[in-house]
């Protein structure tokens, strides 16, 4: 990718002059998650613009008063306002309506407090509206735990003729049995008609629940449809799976938020990764519908088409993102399209209704596995337009110079793995993963701009190392075997935690925690941490033991449980965990820039520009140039002429010119906004509002959200 700071402004320029053009105002309200049901992040509003944003003031804030003191709490909500009212997600799941011109409270519902939800709190990134018809008052739908539930809108009170009282179960109408596994969702479904299609959320390890799609009447909570996203036999894609995987195997789920097309009828739905994410000897195959870009009929689940944008993955490549839907010009022709950016930093972009791609996409060989009974797919798919907006392939050329300390630390570590590019599977040697697990494009998403046909798109430049560990099937049940197999993905090998802080290290536990906090918390989850309730009692007793000090863990009592027996002989390694590289400061291991902000032209395939987004201001005062930082958290494009996006590690909230990617405001937020902002109007005042959550990559934790507007 080249570098390209403030280039391509008259290129840009002129687009905006010759671009397809929508109308305007479908875009000027934030009633849906991320602005709209086409998922644009963009508002046609432009009170606040290149010429006056420098002027933006706090209009009000609204502190939910339940952040974690300890980090470990996050707000990655983007609020919807609805009628002057906003609608949003505290750090710990409590829903709640705020006046979206004063930040005054209307009212607060705690899914937790009323006692429907096993699981404890973790994250939420928005909720869904639907306006009521002649029988029924508008409501509020969301999801918390493994339930999906409905508010009255008005008064935040459960809708008790909706499901069971006023919420659904998730594990409900899944196909096979799911009790203990984690279901639940962290990002809102979508509204058709009077349909919630939604997505989920369930575990990447050896023991998962499968992530079918479901959709749900939103006057009474009874499941309409499922498209089942591991296929039962006699469906589409049966095929590229072993003939029982459906009966065990987990995964597969549409966990990053949805778009529609409301006069097709058709909702696009992005998919994960199967489990266990790195090694799949157990689901031999393509395993269709993982990593696919699924139409799915709105009405019906039927499949219309569908995209697989990596087969058989072994990589954790989730499509990270919900899907924007676009309008590309092609051979003169004007041709509504779906967009699609990834983790390992391409755009794919089809033909809205045929699923044809509108640049070439190449299947090109990789080197196969050398894991016992691993069988990796010979070729991936690679688009070659637009260009990659994040580096391909990180070499000892690439190892970072902002000191000659931190070239030597990182260069002894790198020559330790395997770093050969993309799709290179995993080994136990160590295998570089560039861009990272988080990618690449992430759950943020990418802001659409319907009047010049550009997109943006943040992305990370961070790589992280896997490395496999065999797994000894003889102490399969003893604490020692269940924590190697469940637990030291997060926590690592050593009980040393990983390197971002954000899964703790479990040393010194009983100095903390008595013996039976500590067994209630793995059997039943809390926060980031999904409930282990497939575990019977004395393997949770035995793992708990070993984190007590036993040097082993006593076996579980009794006979190995065929389902572990069936994870071990079918999944015979586990991983030392999700580690970033980081220098010996804790800075990337790789060249500046690690976070960028990019504008993609759409028709021409090209990137106009490209800047870093985010600073180390420790690292500015020695002369080192901004290097952009990790981000979470997607933008806001408006006819303004500006993005607005957070997301960075430096705490700051900023305005782009979206022609140039100048940076031309900033401010300081309490907490670091890893969130996706949004922009409304009340009483004809424009405003920009974002959760400032923090807790992510070791930093603070907060419960505001912050509303900007200029000076009346």
């Amino acid at each position: 990718m080249t570098y390209k700071p403030l280039c391509g402004a008259l290129a840009l320029l002129l687009l905006s002059a010759c671009a397809p053009r929508q109308d305007a105002d479908s875009y000027e309200s934030w009633s849906v998650y991320l602005g709209d049901h086409s998922s644009s992040h963009y508002s046609s509003l432009d009170q606040i613009n290149r010429d006056n944003v420098g002027s933006l003031e706090v209009a009000w804030t609204y502190a939910a008063g339940d952040a974690d003191t300890t980090g470990r709490t996050q707000i990655q909500c983007n609020p919807i306002i609805v009628d002057d009212v906003l609608y949003g997600v505290s750090p710990r799941i409590k829903i709640f309506a705020l006046n979206a011109a004063t930040g005054e409270p209307l009212w607060t519902f705690d899914p937790f407090a009323a006692g429907a939800v096993a699981e404890g709190p973790s994250i939420l990134r928005g909720v869904s509206y639907w306006k009521g018809d002649r029988s029924h008052r508008p409501r509020i739908l969301f999801t918390a735990g493994a339930r999906l539930f409905a508010v009255d809108a008005e008064t935040g009170t459960p809708i008790t003729s909706f499901g069971d009282q006023g919420s659904v179960g998730l594990r409900e109408g899944l196909g096979r049995d799911v009790s203990g596994l984690a279901v639940g969702a962290r990002t809102p479904g979508i509204i058709y008609e009077n349909l919630l299609i939604q997505g989920s959320q369930v575990s990447e390890g050896p023991q998962s629940a499968p992530g079918h799609i479901r959709a749900y009447d939103v006057r009474t909570g009874a499941m309409e449809w499922i498209f089942h996203t591991i296929p039962h036999p006699g469906e589409f894609g049966y095929d590229t799976w072993p003939e029982d995987a459906y009966e065990h195997i987990g995964g597969a789920n549409a966990w990053t938020g949805l778009a529609l097309d409301k006069s097709r009828g058709i909702v696009y739905l992005p998919t994960g990764s199967a489990a266990f994410d790195f090694w799949g000897g157990n689901r031999k195959g393509e395993n269709l519908f993982a990593n696919s870009l699924l139409a799915l009929d709105a009405a019906t689940g039927e499949r219309l088409w569908h995209y697989q944008t990596v087969h058989h993955d072994i990589w954790d490549r989730d499509l990270p993102s919900p899907p924007n839907l676009v309008t590309v010009e092609r051979a003169g022709q004007q041709i509504d399209a779906v967009a699609i950016a990834t983790k390992s930093g391409y755009v794919f972009v089809f033909d809205r209704e045929t699923g044809e791609p509108l640049f070439p996409i190449e299947e090109r060989p990789f080197p196969p596995s050398d894991l016992l009974g691993e069988e990796s797919w010979p070729t991936q798919p690679i688009p070659t337009a637009p260009p990659p907006f994040a580096r391909q392939y990180f070499g000892e050329q690439d190892i970072t110079d902002i000191s000659p300390a931190a070239t030597r630390y990182v260069t002894e570590i790198f020559r330790t793995a395997r770093s050969d590019g993309q799709f290179v599977p995993p080994s136990t040697q160590g295998t570089m993963i560039y861009p990272g697990f988080d990618g690449g494009a992430e759950w943020g998403g990418s802001g659409y701009d319907p009047t010049t046909g550009m997109l943006y798109v943040n992305s990370n430049e961070m790589p992280w190392i896997l490395t496999m560990v065999p797994l000894n099937p003889d102490s399969a049940a003893t604490g020692s075997g269940l924590y190697a197999r469940y637990c030291a993905g997060c926590h690592g090998r050593n009980r040393e935690g990983n390197t971002d802080q954000s899964s703790p290290a479990l040393l010194g536990l009983e100095d903390r925690f008595s013996f039976d906090e500590v067994a209630d918390q793995i059997a039943r989850g809390k926060g980031f941490m999904p409930s282990f309730g497939f575990l019977t009692s004395q393997e949770v007793e035995s793992i708990t033991n070993f984190l007590f000090g036993e040097a082993v863990g006593a076996p579980a009592s009794g006979d190995l449980p065929s389902r572990l027996s069936t994870a071990f002989a079918g999944s015979p390694y586990g991983h030392t965990g999700y580690n970033r590289f980081f220098d010996e400061e804790g800075y990337p291991a790789v060249k500046p820039p690690w976070g960028t902000l990019n504008a993609i032209d759409l028709s021409a395939g090209e990137i106009v520009w490209s800047v870093p987004l985010g600073e180390f201001d420790t690292l500015t005062a020695r002369g080192i140039p901004i290097t952009g930082t990790e981000n979470y958290g997607g933008p806001v494009v408006t006819a303004g002429g500006l993005l607005f996006i957070a997301a960075s590690k430096d705490e700051r909230f900023r305005a782009f010119d979206k022609h140039t990617g100048a940076v031309l405001w900033e401010t300081q937020l309490p907490a670091g906004g890893y969130a996706t902002p949004a922009t409304y109007a009340v009483y004809g005042r424009q405003y920009v509002v974002i959760a400032a959550g923090g807790g992510k990559m070791g930093t603070k934790s907060g419960d505001t959200y912050m509303a900007f507007a200029l000076p009346q």
